[in-house]
């Protein structure tokens, strides 16, 4: 569990706190940028399309705590919000999904808290995405502090449904009439079509390069 820094002040231990969280999100975001500039030196092939990265607001954070209902504190927040710090990576591919989030928590640096596959289990609404909570350690003066960060994956497909749900539940404040409702889900089974034909068109392009290259390497022997 992440730990409460000592301060003079709220203010300064609301400072403290969010460096935790500030330092634990760069340090996810270096492991994983590394892991894909491995995977492209090795494989020549990059897994990741693009990485977002984002610190919960004081706002967001008080009305979440209220939302739940817990007391509005500091040790409150830290010991139950897991996504004060967010990191969202996109992929092309679902099973590049699952390999990334393989390679992240084999580190042995990173404990995984717990996971939640909607991908496998997707929400009634059709949300998609694989979600994991960890903790990294912090390095400090004082010495190692573990700081908790969610990580989300999801596909190109499934990143755009999401976005556009979320549009659609913020203007209509969670309660969108049932017949949007069911056209987002419908629209989410059409992500599912299109995530699936990609990886499909994907292996077909990789199977006809690699035809490609050996029939190439069997004319230079023959030279």
């Amino acid at each position: 569990m992440t730990s409460i820094p000592k301060a003079d002040s709220q203010v300064d231990q609301w400072r403290s706190v969010m460096f935790l969280y500030d330092s634990a999100l760069k340090k996810v975001n270096t492991k994983i940028e590394i892991l894909n500039n491995e995977f492209n030196s090795r494989y020549d092939y990059n897994p990741i399309e693009h990485i977002k990265s984002r610190l919960k607001s004081a706002d967001s954070i008080v009305k979440k705590l209220k939302k739940d209902g817990y007391e509005v504190t500091i040790e409150t927040m830290m010991e139950h919000l897991s996504d004060i710090a967010g990191v969202r990576i996109i992929c092309s591919f679902i099973s590049d999904i699952y390999q990334i989030a393989d390679m992240i928590a084999r580190q042995d640096d990173v404990t995984v808290l717990h996971v939640k596959d909607y991908i496998k289990h997707p929400k009634p609404n059709g949300y998609k995405s694989y979600h994991m909570v960890v903790t990294v350690p912090v390095y400090l003066t004082d010495g190692p502090v573990e700081t908790k960060v969610e990580i989300q994956i999801r596909s190109v497909a499934m990143d755009f449904w999401a976005s556009l749900e979320h549009k659609i539940a913020y203007k209509f404040e969670g309660n969108a009439p049932e017949r949007l409702l069911q056209e987002l889900k419908a629209c989410a089974d059409m992500v599912d079509v299109l995530d699936a034909k990609m990886f499909s068109l994907n292996q077909a392009i990789t199977a006809i390069a690699e035809r490609h290259r050996q029939e190439e390497e069997e004319r230079s022997e023959e030279s």
